[in-house]
């Protein structure tokens, strides 16, 4: 029952580390055979990563592109519903009904229901010399607004890769009596060894809270090659686990006691003064 789940500060949540290959429906089936994995391991609350669905780069989004509902959703609410699980269905390329496409995630409740969705705001447009030139407004529209969720166990933040980096998002979520963000990501082979961890750890000591970012593996042989390392990070900015590159599950124990013993030590949020910020 909701209370007693409420009731307890610990709960397991699982990370999935796809390898997305150009097969949709085949991305679709993997993930949700991992999805019964993480399930029959206690895993309550079950997070995929940014375009699981479809390989990643601005000259697949169009093609892979499904409105909300549609095929994949319907895949990830029956798997939320069929493991009795809070699932957020990493991140895929939406086609909204005036034929803009966005990298939108989707949240579902342990019956099924879709409860949230949120579209990646902060667009992934840079130009790094020799190393990496990618720009996603070519093809996809920001979204605008963030999205909070409320679950059994805390309040969940949603963020999309880029969105990493602003700060004002994850301290926006912080405010709004979030304890856990949910960041799925494909970091790349330049920013990923540099930045992908280190700004997990940013965005959980700033705010005192669980950041979990979510990657795809890497496949070498990809357009895109993903850094992989998805990671959940705890507020002391501690690796609670992590991985390598290659397919897998990261599981990891939220602490809400924990997070609370933190905030109580280090009282930030009592400290702050907006009378000069």
């Amino acid at each position: 029952p909701p209370s007693k789940m409420a009731a307890s500060s610990k709960f397991k949540i699982a990370l999935i580390q796809l390898m997305v290959t150009a097969n949709k429906s085949d991305n679709v089936s993997r993930a949700v055979k991992f999805i019964k994995d993480a399930a029959s391991q206690g895993a309550k609350i079950i997070a995929l990563p940014e375009c699981f669905n479809s390989p990643y780069g601005t000259q697949y989004f169009d093609e892979y592109a499904e409105p909300i509902p549609g095929e994949t959703t319907q895949a990830l609410s029956d798997a939320a519903k069929s493991n009795q699980v809070y699932l957020l269905g990493g991140s895929f390329p939406e086609k909204s009904a005036d034929g803009r496409v966005y990298n939108t995630s989707t949240f579902y409740s342990p019956d099924g229901s879709l409860i949230a969705k949120y579209s990646k705001s902060h667009l992934f447009d840079i130009d790094i010399p020799g190393k990496i030139t990618f720009k996603e407004s070519d093809i996809l529209s920001p979204g605008n607004k963030l999205t909070t969720v409320e679950t059994s166990f805390c309040k969940i933040g949603i963020g999309i890769c880029y969105d990493m980096r602003f700060a004002e998002v994850a301290q926006s979520y912080a405010n709004s009596g979030c304890k856990l963000l949910l960041y799925p990501g494909a970091f790349n082979m330049t920013t990923g060894p540099a930045h992908w961890e280190l700004i997990q750890k940013c965005r959980a000591i700033d705010n005192q809270l669980y950041v979990a970012a979510i990657s795809p593996a890497r496949d070498n042989k990809s357009t895109y090659v993903a850094w992989g390392h998805s990671t959940v990070v705890n507020p002391w900015g501690d690796v609670v686990n992590t991985c390598a590159e290659e397919e897998c599950i990261v599981y990891a124990d939220i602490d809400l006691d924990y997070l609370d013993q933190v905030r109580t030590q280090i009282p930030l949020r009592s400290q702050k003064r907006p009378d000069l910020y």
